[in-house]
């Protein structure tokens, strides 16, 4: 069993090279192959830097709030990057300095939803009120609160600029800046490696909040220390390309069926891998292989749906 496990990590590894080198290769044109290249290399890193980061700031999510159904965005990080846009681009219009420089936007609506989350952070786990229910609430009440402001502000938007904004809402890796790029790679890498040596307590907190403590782990701390962790990561994803809803839970839920362990550090590496491949596939069957010139989110927020409803459905016959 320990080999076939060993081999999940390769086999999709495999996969993804595979569907990666589809991607770069497929419909090419040799007489512009140093221009096209110059597209898809960036789109293709843009792919894998926003899988590794929603699946693992999923995964720790899940675990921290002991539920399997729940994502990142139950606090509301994706309205919030849509109230920001709204806002910048009903303030300033479409041609100011914050929306066109795509740097510019990227840092600012990472800082602004970072420091959202710390807020959100003291709110919900401050002085051991970790409270799952609360957790849920709050997280419906902001999100209804910022899209509710931003619907009133798309309303009476120009209706060019509302067109402008639209395009910048769809989770879209068309046109990926690659000053972006690599400063979205530099956070993502430096909170994955800064936080790579307490994955291992993950699988004690996954027991609870009294099984950690009995067993000499610092509970609160670590619960911020994640939380933040998955603010950072979340927030990094959602202003690099926009928000995918469901890709995190589907990804997450399917890596727990397929690696059938409690080890966060097999969970962890799995997990990014089935995250990667399933939006570099997804794109590539979108792209390439159908022609549609639609947003790999519509697709991912189908199938997460229909997946969201089975398990329900599943859970609710237990």
């Amino acid at each position: 069993m320990n080999v076939k496990k060993n081999k999940i990590p390769i086999f999709i590894s495999v996969a993804i090279l595979i569907s990666s080198i589809l991607f770069l290769a497929l419909e090419i044109n040799i007489e512009t192959i140093n221009y096209s290249l110059q597209k898809r290399i960036p789109k293709l890193i843009a792919l894998m830097l926003t899988g590794a980061s929603i699946g693992f700031s999923t995964l720790i999510f899940q675990t921290i709030t002991h539920n399997n159904i729940l994502t990142p965005n139950v606090m509301g990080l994706d309205s919030m990057y849509v109230l920001i846009q709204t806002i910048l681009m009903f303030f300033f219009g479409s041609t100011h300095f914050l929306v066109v420089n795509k740097g510019a936007n990227f840092l600012l609506c990472v800082i602004i939803m970072i420091i959202l989350s710390l807020v959100l952070y003291t709110l919900l786990f401050k002085k051991g009120s970790s409270n799952i229910l609360f957790l849920v609430l709050i997280g419906m009440i902001c999100g209804t609160l910022f899209s509710s402001i931003s619907s009133f502000m798309q309303v009476i938007i120009d209706p060019n600029e509302f067109l402008t904004l639209q395009n910048k809402l769809f989770a879209s890796f068309n046109n990926v800046n690659e000053d972006i790029l690599f400063v979205a790679f530099l956070m993502i890498f430096l909170t994955v490696i800064f936080i790579s040596k307490d994955i291992k307590y993950l699988d004690v907190i996954s027991l609870g909040k009294d099984q950690a403590i009995n067993l000499g782990v610092d509970y609160e701390r670590s619960i911020k220390k994640f939380f933040i962790i998955v603010s950072i990561l979340i927030s990094v994803s959602t202003a690099l390309v926009g928000s995918i809803t469901f890709l995190g839970f589907l990804v997450v839920n399917v890596t727990r069926q397929i690696t059938k362990t409690y080890k966060h550090s097999h969970l962890s590496l799995n997990t990014i891998l089935v995250s990667i491949f399933t939006l570099v596939f997804s794109q590539l069957v979108i792209e390439r292989i159908l022609n549609i010139q639609m947003p790999i989110s519509v697709i991912i927020n189908l199938i997460g749906g229909i997946y969201f409803i089975y398990l329900l459905f599943k859970e609710s016959r237990l």
